[in-house]
């Protein structure tokens, strides 16, 4: 039967591609070893496949499988990263430096940090969403010991000049974290190439399974070492404690094969549909405004600003057959304005006008031509019953009454 649902919502996760579920299903009950049971075959299976897994992930990365410290996801590798440095090299410096857009998984646990001690500096951003070189270098001190910036943007899919960044940090002898979980398995990340130290991400945003992630530590020039915040049987080398979540494990380096064959040619295909859905709603409707860089920029995602529209009663107009997103779906509850586009110097209005689309593996040509028409739909339909797009339309000047 044909699904008669639209998904446009990968960044908030993406479906589990049937190839990695395959994969996956003999370590549920055919194959149930514990990888840390070293005295019998089923442990000795287990081990093993977490190996391979291993080994996978790190050919997607161009990296040392020793360099791959597997967690529960994203966030969590982003908790070790930014406590595990702070806790182990505190004596060194105490100042981190991070951007106003990141994920609330890092800005978070920056915040928490700061109760400890922390000095933290948040870089802003230009209205294109990226951030200036120069007053990252002018933001560092003596006591700096880390930089965290994320490769690609979660609402607008921005990507931010890594390698130059990274060139940055080694200059002055300072670590490079990089919350990669946007991009990682969507275009090349290779973080010893772009003078990362640490990479977080995360099996579910690259078509494998939730609940686990990954961390990527540099194991030469510098070996990196973390304060562990998980203690108990001195897992994953000593940096993160814990019973290995074998099926995911092996999901994981499955979809981290796919996406190496695989990534080239979907990322063409989406970047295509995507610049078609961008060019038929903004043909067919006025005042629609992407936000953020359209050159440096993922090629499946687009964010929209509708005016005069607010995302979340357009959404009410079609979300039960299309999925779409107002923002991150860690903050999709909140009734504040998306702390990314503020940044980037929307108004409030504009930054809830906003919709996020994310094209995917499995979204067709038809989809993208679903989604256009329902969103079309639901603009005029919201613009006609709104006596403020009248005003607008009619040339009146809206702030100077507001």
């Amino acid at each position: 039967m044909k699904n008669t649902r639209i998904y446009l919502d990968n960044n908030a996760t993406t479906p589990c591609d049937p190839r990695v579920i395959e994969a996956m299903l003999p370590y549920f009950y055919e194959k149930p070893g514990n990888a840390a049971s070293r005295n019998h075959p089923f442990g000795w299976e287990a081990e093993e496949a977490v190996d391979q897994a291993r080994q996978q992930i790190a050919r997607l990365l161009q990296a040392d499988s020793k360099e791959i410290v597997f967690t529960s996801g994203a966030t969590e590798a982003d908790n070790l990263a930014l406590k595990g440095i702070f806790e182990l090299y505190r004596r060194k410096g105490q100042h981190i430096i991070s951007v106003t857009t990141e994920h609330k998984a890092v800005l978070d646990t920056c915040k928490h940090l700061e109760k400890l001690g922390a000095s933290i500096t948040l870089l802003e951003v230009s209205t294109d969403g990226l951030i200036d070189l120069g007053q990252l270098e002018a933001a560092i001190r003596p006591d700096t010991i880390l930089v965290s910036v994320m490769w690609a943007n979660n609402e607008t899919g921005v990507i931010q000049p890594m390698a130059a960044i990274g060139e940055i940090c080694a200059r002055h002898g300072i670590f490079f974290f990089s919350d990669a979980t946007q991009a990682v398995g969507k275009i090349p990340c290779h973080p010893r190439e772009n003078g990362i130290h640490l990479m977080a991400f995360s099996a579910h945003k690259m078509y494998g399974p939730k609940g686990v992630g990954a961390l990527y530590v540099s194991n030469q020039n510098p070996r990196v070492k973390l304060a562990a915040q998980m203690d108990g049987g001195g897992h994953e080398r000593g940096m993160r404690s814990g019973t290995l979540n074998v099926p995911g494990i092996v999901g994981f380096g499955k979809a981290a094969a796919l996406a190496g064959e695989e990534m080239q040619e979907e990322a063409k295909r989406l970047g295509r549909l995507r610049d078609h859905f961008e060019s038929v709603v903004r043909a067919q409707l006025e005042e629609v405004y992407i936000n953020g860089s359209t050159r440096h920029r993922m090629p499946h995602v687009t964010n929209l600003s509708f005016r005069h529209v607010e995302g979340e009663t357009l959404m009410m107009t079609f979300n039960q057959t299309m999925a779409v997103s107002s923002g991150s779906a860690c903050t999709s509850a909140s009734l504040d304005p998306s702390h990314v586009l503020v940044a980037l110097g929307l108004s409030d209005d504009m930054a809830h006008a906003a919709l996020r689309i994310s094209l995917g593996r499995f979204t067709t040509a038809e989809d993208v031509e679903r989604a256009i028409e329902a969103i079309a739909k639901g603009v005029r339909q919201l613009r006609a019953e709104s006596p403020v797009w009248e005003m607008f339309k009619d040339g009146i000047d809206l702030e100077s009454i507001g």
